[in-house]
């Protein structure tokens, strides 16, 4: 089960008015094609495993829990604050967590699902009682502030969740999960150098290849359909219906994609959470940082059935369905 959420973004705002003068866009095309009005920007100097102890120490707390008391931690993320060593070890470090191992997840936008599936597996097993899930990404620092189809979409954030064995009296459950991937769709959401294929050199940074580059339309289609599927294909496997659903919480890429997907479900739009406008897409934090707004806004509440879906790069799918214990 869950047993705690925290969230943590940077105090720095990027409007849409500020990229107007930045590249040539304006705050109505970004709004109408994106649905982002602003998104949280770290200052120099600050890196993922910031963000994401941010979020962990708060998480740990609201559990009820010490940092000694977390046996395993899974960070999701992009964005890692270097190759090596993987930013798990940075964040155990940083918040104390001195009976814990871990690892980095790069699933890009799926990230977040992914990684609470993976703990949910371990905790389930027996093998530990507490496990730390971080999603945390610095997509400003992956940014090409030249390139406004992208620029504007990113934005900094991460969340932690605790997940635990559920006891009897608990009413909060992971119930199931669904996860694929389609690698042919790579090259449509990508960061082309940096790894092993092109390392850095003179030339990669000349051509600006250090940064993510997008096919929008081909990104939007993927996303849109397989939201829809991969939601469908869970719900239908535990013999409910998308009615059935108390909260929808999808990966906040685009407002578009997230009605698109909700409209084929046939999900009542009262119960699909969308904050993309106050933090844009923050890749593996988007839905951490929507369940945090709907446990604050009421809108999600123990005992409620939650639907969590993403897209991300690779292409990543992933879907979790739980029942919210908190």
């Amino acid at each position: 089960m869950i047993r705690s959420l925290a969230t943590y973004v940077p105090p720095r705002v990027l409007t849409n008015d500020d990229f107007a003068r930045m590249v040539d866009t304006t705050n109505e095309w970004i709004l109408q094609r994106t649905g982002i009005r602003e998104r949280h920007i770290v200052d120099a100097g600050v890196a993922t495993s910031d963000l994401g102890k941010e979020a962990a120490v708060r998480a740990i707390e609201r559990a009820g829990l010490t940092p000694d008391d977390i046996d395993l931690i899974i960070v999701g993320t992009v964005t890692p604050d270097m190759m090596f060593p993987c930013t798990a070890c940075l964040v155990q470090n940083k918040i104390g967590a001195h009976h814990a191992w871990g690892f980095d997840l790069n699933a890009a936008c799926s990230a977040f699902t992914y990684a609470v599936t993976t703990a949910s597996q371990m905790i389930g097993s027996g093998a530990h009682d507490h496990a730390l899930v971080v999603g945390a990404d610095v997509m400003s620092s992956i940014i090409d502030y030249k390139d406004r189809s992208t620029c504007v979409l990113f934005g900094d954030g991460a969340g932690a969740v605790v997940v635990s064995a559920a006891g009897e009296d608990d009413v909060g459950r992971i119930l199931d999960f669904e996860h694929e991937i389609d690698g042919a769709g790579g090259p449509a959401l990508y960061m082309p150098a940096g790894g092993s294929l092109r390392p850095p050199s003179h030339q990669t940074i000349d051509l600006r290849l250090h940064y993510v580059k997008q096919d929008g339309q081909t990104v939007f289609k993927f996303a849109v359909r397989k939201t829809e599927e991969i939601s469908r294909r869970v719900l239908e496997r535990n013999g409910l219906k998308p009615s059935d659903l108390d909260l929808f919480v999808s990966h906040q890429a685009n407002r578009r994609i997230i009605q698109s997907a909700t409209g084929k479900l046939g999900i009542d739009e009262s119960k699909v959470i969308i904050n993309i406008e106050r933090f844009g897409n923050t890749t593996a934090a988007t839905i951490p940082l929507a369940l945090n707004d709907a446990v604050c806004g009421g809108r999600l509440k123990k005992g409620d059935l939650v639907l969590l879906a993403s897209v991300g790069a690779g292409f990543t799918v992933g879907a979790v369905l739980l029942r919210w214990g908190f």
